[in-house]
């Protein structure tokens, strides 16, 4: 595995995880999460994230396309914007700042990405 790659793969684990979680055990998905009202809106919302794992797939391994990546980023945007949204108005339990974070450090990372490549006008050797 090369070292630009881990962080990318870090955060396939994690959407993968998110995704199935709720599926595999909605019991320990509601206590860490705090109680919902709609258990479909949770199931859709994590499967809505599958996609995402497609395009870092496609970008590890295909073509590092900035738009591709920017897709990537407006995902970690919006998921990161929400939590603090509703959790600034107490309606989420503190357990969505740690994913908040996490989305954050992705777009970071993904920053990151693009400037290497915008440096280099072509892919890092490390990211093929």
């Amino acid at each position: 595995m090369k070292k630009y790659q881990i962080p990318a793969y870090i955060q396939m684990f994690y959407f993968l995880l998110t995704i199935i979680w709720p599926f595999v055990h909605l019991e320990s998905f509601l206590k860490i999460t705090g109680p919902k009202t709609d258990i479909w809106l949770v199931k859709t919302v994590s499967l809505l994230l599958f996609p995402y794992i497609l395009l870092i797939v496609y970008v590890l391994r295909i073509k590092q396309s900035p738009l591709v990546i920017l897709a990537i980023m407006l995902c970690c945007t919006g998921l990161a914007g929400i939590d603090l949204y509703y959790y600034l108005n107490n309606v989420i339990r503190w357990t969505y700042m740690i994913d908040c974070i996490l989305e954050i450090l992705f777009i970071g990372y993904w920053i990151f990405i693009l400037k290497i490549r915008s440096e280099n006008k072509s892919v890092p050797n490390e990211m093929r």
